[in-house]
């Protein structure tokens, strides 16, 4: 059964057209793929799917749920969550203190025990801290929960971004470019985490540009061309389709697919 599951989506900007036609299903523990060249959709596709925009026609659904012109809040409550192409860090706060952030659905939010620091609050915000800790362990960073995050290296900074991410405990995790800027090193290290997400039976879908990392670890692929499915299916169908290679990967980056 699809997880997330999305239906002829279209949408214009000032009378251009961005998506048509758009359809997809992700099952749960899967790993999902949305390439492209630029502008072929695949953020305004993200942006659709969680909340930021709503469609011409078409619709998205969450577990059977059509949730296509929900809140972004309230899509993030049904167990969908996302991380950015540009990173949305706080950069004065700790790295455990950005790794609550995103806990704050799952925590009572009464005003009077907070502001009296009552017992309850301590206890919530001891789990809270727990729960932070253990994800930062899970993304690579144990140990760094008290450093501030501004003075973190951009690697571990698309780490924490994913712990965060993680934090509010989805069933579908969209990760836009979560290997953009990272050296081989880092990327490898969130291929290992994109796998690990999954594994825990999160469905993961991502926008990524790095083609070793997409035909390694995606189970399926989808591709966008001028806001239009051109393609979709396992990573070696898609790496010797002719339409796919012509429109985007090219010969040299077909070449590099091939050997990813």
């Amino acid at each position: 059964m699809s997880l997330l599951s999305v239906r002829d989506i279209g949408i214009e900007f000032g009378g251009v057209t961005a998506l048509s036609g758009v359809s997809l299903d992700v099952r749960p523990a899967e790993i999902f793929a949305i390439i492209g060249p630029n502008g072929a959709g695949k953020t305004t596709l993200f942006n659709v799917i969680s909340g930021l925009y709503v469609p011409k026609h078409g619709r998205v659904e969450l577990n059977g749920e059509d949730v296509t012109r929900f809140p972004v809040h309230r899509l993030s409550e049904l167990g969908l969550s996302r991380t950015f192409q540009n990173l949305q860090i706080f950069f004065r706060m700790t790295a455990a203190e950005n790794v609550m952030v995103g806990r704050h659905l799952h925590e009572k939010r009464s005003v009077l025990p907070h502001l009296f620091a009552l017992p309850s609050t301590k206890k919530q915000n001891a789990q809270t801290r727990t729960k932070a800790e253990e994800l930062l362990a899970f993304v690579g960073l144990k140990g760094i929960s008290e450093q501030t995050a501004g003075n973190l290296p951009y690697g571990a900074l698309k780490r924490l971004e994913i712990a965060r991410a993680l934090a509010a405990e989805p069933k579908v995790l969209l990760l836009d470019e979560p290997a953009a800027g990272c050296n081989a090193v880092e990327t490898a290290e969130i291929d290992e985490i994109i796998q690990k997400i999954a594994a825990r039976g999160i469905a993961v879908v991502l926008v990524e540009h790095d083609m070793r990392l997409v035909m390694k670890i995606s189970h399926r692929i989808h591709v966008l061309e001028s806001g239009r499915t051109l393609a979709e299916g396992p990573a070696q169908e898609v790496r010797r389709n002719q339409k796919v290679i012509a429109a985007y990967l090219g010969k040299h980056a077909g070449e590099e697919a091939t050997h990813a």
